[in-house]
């Protein structure tokens, strides 16, 4: 991967290090020979936290534990790294927490991003920088094709609605202070990412994990929505493509989808069966509704800017995906080696670019 060979030597900020994509994006930055700064608070489970004492790599970079609703504290962080490269992963991610805790939710996905990007506007190394929103970021009409950059954005529950607020105020700070091009800034708006190491509550496949290892039915909730499921790995390559690509062309600035091919923007209902065929072991699922609050019925990305002029497309169909996570999931069950496995998941994923 051509993009990796961009981030040897250099000073990379990255919040959100101790997440499900986060730890990803550690170990891929890891693997290019940068020199890394994490700042997040804790792995929001017990399970985060045994995979990243498993993973090792918080032995490897440097690790702040840190608030990014504390700007001082975050400021601190930031100016003691010195990055020439920033990467915004910390947020609140779940969709029925922003239902519970809407305030937390605002301020930390958007105070947060704010912080951040006050950071990188009284930086003198901050050269390119990427904040990671998510495909909820439009407003959802329900309909059969894929959103588009230029589509409105109007997120209606309090999670997706912090994530639109956060896309506009990078867009504030893109034209109000870094429109000459000194600072590279954008964001990318992901779909629905799953891969080893995600023990989130009210997710699909973490669900479904749980569920595995207990040996118990898998409650589904929606099994005839539509969600545009990707492998974790899918995104954090765009991630690191956009911005090793914006730091050398001012052209690649902006606001960037990322999503599978229309063939593998599947049901949770689809999703589960391939889930349950991978893992085995007689595993079957159920619809199990609880009358929680509005959730989108169909939800697409239209990720054809990003095909046509980065030339990225995805490696990994969703059958491969679903595959390499049950994987993952069997080989952690299995107190497996998950430095070793995991680097050789990336190996392999690279290896098909």
């Amino acid at each position: 991967m051509n993009d990796l060979v961009f981030y040897r030597g250099k000073h990379v900020f990255l919040t959100g290090h101790t997440g499900f994509k986060g730890m990803w994006l550690t170990m891929l930055l890891l693997r290019a020979g940068a020199e890394v700064t994490g700042y997040a608070l804790d792995a929001p489970t017990p399970e985060g936290a045994e995979t990243l004492r498993r993973l090792g790599i918080l032995d490897e970079i440097r690790s702040v534990h840190g608030d990014v609703r504390d700007l001082a504290a975050l400021r601190a962080a930031f100016d003691r790294a010195s990055p020439e490269v920033v990467f915004h992963l910390a947020a609140q991610p779940i969709v029925r927490t922003g239902y519970a805790a809407p305030v937390d939710t605002f301020t930390v996905n958007v105070m947060g991003t704010v912080n951040l990007l006050e950071c990188v506007r009284t930086s003198d190394t901050a050269r390119s920088v990427l904040v990671v929103t998510t495909d909820k970021v439009y407003e959802n009409r329900e309909w059969a094709w894929g959103y588009r950059e230029c589509d409105r954005l109007m997120g209606r529950d309090p999670y997706a609605a912090s994530k639109s607020c956060a896309e506009i105020a990078v867009h504030s700070y893109r034209e109000s202070y870094f429109a000459d091009g000194a600072v590279r800034l954008s964001t990318a708006r992901a779909g629905n990412v799953i891969g080893g190491g995600d023990f989130a509550p009210d997710r699909i496949v973490p669900d479904c994990i749980r569920a595995a290892l207990r040996g118990t039915v898998i409650d589904i909730r929606n099994p005839a929505s539509t969600r545009p499921y990707q492998h974790v790995l899918e995104p954090l390559a765009a991630y690191l493509a956009i911005t090793a690509r914006q730091a050398e062309d001012a052209r690649f600035v902006g606001a960037w989808n990322v999503g599978p091919d229309d063939a593998d923007c599947v049901t949770t209902g689809a999703l589960a069966d391939l889930f349950c065929a991978a893992w085995g072991e007689g595993l079957r699922w159920r619809t199990a509704g609880d009358g929680g609050p509005h959730e989108a019925h169909f939800l697409k990305l239209d990720a054809s800017k990003l095909r046509a002029e980065m030339n990225l497309y995805p490696r990994w169909d969703i059958r491969t995906a679903v595959t390499q996570t049950v994987r993952w999931a069997k080989a952690w069950q299995a107190d497996a080696d998950m430095r070793d496995f995991s680097a050789r998941q990336i190996r392999t994923f690279l290896a098909q670019g």
